[in-house]
């Protein structure tokens, strides 16, 4: 068993759930912890039981309930020594922090996890290859480009999640914005719009892609029919035939098998 459900994903709050036949844990945890418990309890996973947290970078949305998880509960969070320290800095507590280095494989249970490098504006994001029994799973979220080591990296994936934050003429005219945070979204360094994530899936070497979840979308500057056309297009130029589900922020995605 490798199934994935996202518990929620957006600009207030990302989390989701990697789940085997013996462990289950969490990709970030951005929603308050009240909100994990309750959605993973829908998920039939109590928060006691996970087997711990890959965390991606230090973002409020990415950790929002980890500090209150921490005080709680003693499994241990995943990070790269850069994101712990400024974890730390931030005033999450010291204890159960399990070090990994970028480039890196380590085992959770049965998984085997590979973190990488990703561009954006934090102390070192990653990004995350997960595999179980042949079955594998990238994680793209939070990043302004996706690099030539991202695709090595991600070949003969099975499922993806990555992050489809805005469409560009939407973003451009938004009003709340200020120019210079539109600039830092657009940058190399920020978000990948609706065109740049399609661009992603349809150039990657994965021909046995199954799933294709997006997620992290602006609230103001996005949305799904326009994240799902701009993607399935993609797809359709490569004949691939990979189901496309556009994860949202209130509820749990379905379950996503890959095994």
């Amino acid at each position: 068993m490798f199934e994935v459900i996202t518990l929620g994903s957006g600009s207030a709050g990302n989390s989701m759930l990697v789940r085997g036949a013996s462990t289950a844990f969490l990709v970030d945890a951005g929603l308050s912890a009240r909100q994990l418990s309750v959605r993973l309890q829908a998920c039939g996973v109590q928060v006691e039981d996970l087997s711990g947290v890959l965390l991606t970078h230090e973002h409020q949305d990415h950790c929002g309930g980890l500090k209150v998880l921490m005080s709680r509960y003693r499994f241990p969070v995943y990070c790269n020594p850069l994101t712990a320290r400024a974890m730390s800095d931030a005033g999450f507590p010291h204890a159960n922090w399990q070090l990994f280095q970028n480039g890196s494989a380590f085992t959770l249970s049965e998984f085997s996890i590979l973190p990488f490098q990703v561009p954006h504006d934090a102390a070192d994001p990653v990004g995350f290859r997960i595999s179980a029994r042949g079955a594998c799973l990238g994680v793209l979220t939070d990043l302004g480009y996706a690099t030539r080591n991202i695709f090595d990296v991600l070949k003969g994936i099975h499922g993806l999640f990555i992050e489809t934050n805005y469409d560009e003429a939407m973003l451009q005219r938004d009003l709340r914005r200020p120019w210079s945070v539109k600039q830092r979204i657009q940058s190399r360094h920020g978000h990948l719009s609706n065109t740049a994530a399609a661009r992603v899936v349809e150039e990657l070497d994965a021909p046995d892609l199954r799933h294709v979840i997006l997620g992290h979308l602006s609230k103001d500057c996005n949305s799904p029919e326009l994240a799902e056309t701009c993607v399935r297009s993609s797809l359709a130029t490569r004949r691939r035939d990979a189901a496309v589900y556009c994860a949202g922020q209130d509820v749990p995605s379905p379950v996503f098998g890959l095994i």
